[in-house]
Formats: structure tokens, sequence, C-alpha cells
């Protein structure tokens, strides 16, 4: 089964901004980031990075350095890229590893342990 194209993209560039996030981005906000998965528009215009980090007390901020790299990153991946355009990005906190560790913890809170 072939993936289309917008796939082939998104996973280029989850790839790409995991390395530059490690490498290049200096803002301070900006610190234990991993990106989870990244949708890209079936036009290629829009991309929307899902990350998740791990102090959630400063995600506002993390969020506010991610959103204010965005250009930069932007520029980066044009360059590592070789596309006609580069997709906006959009940063978005994934909650979907902390909602399985929540649902993984009311399960065993009801399943009694095997002895």
């Amino acid at each position: 089964m072939s993936r289309g194209r917008p796939q082939k993209v998104a996973d280029l560039i989850q790839r790409e901004l995991a390395d530059l996030l490690r490498r290049e981005v200096r803002d301070p906000r900006v610190g234990m980031v991993t990106i989870t998965s990244v949708d890209v528009s079936p036009d290629l215009s829009h991309a929307k990075i899902f990350f998740t980090t791990l102090s959630k007390e400063h995600l506002t901020e993390t969020t506010q350095g991610l959103q204010r790299a965005a250009s930069f990153l932007r520029s980066q991946l044009a360059r590592r890229m070789s596309m006609y355009t580069t997709p906006e990005l959009r940063f978005v906190y994934d909650e979907s590893v902390e909602r399985g560790d929540r649902l993984s913890q009311l399960i065993d809170s009801v399943i009694p342990p095997k002895s």
C-alpha cells in the first residue's frame, strides 16, 4: 500500500524538525520538546506539529517559544527539503500521551493485581 505525498512530507518534516530543535533553536523557553506527529494539509500549505514536553508547568512558555521560532524553523526546512513551497508551521501540544497514561492508571486501579 502506497502512502500519499502529504504523509511522506509529514514524516520528513518530523525528522528534520526534531534535528533542528535539538541543534539550532536557542530559545530557553523551548526545552526538552519531542515532536510526536505532524499533520500536513492535502495541498501541503500548512503543517500542524504535535509536541510533548517533560515539564507541563512551563507549557505556555514552551508553546510561545515554538511559535516564535516557527518562521526560523520554516526557513531552515526550506533549505533542507526540496519542495516548491514549505508549509506554514503551527505547534499544538499533544495530549494523547497524557490521556493514555491517565487511562492506564484508571485501568490499573479497577483491575486487582494478580497474586
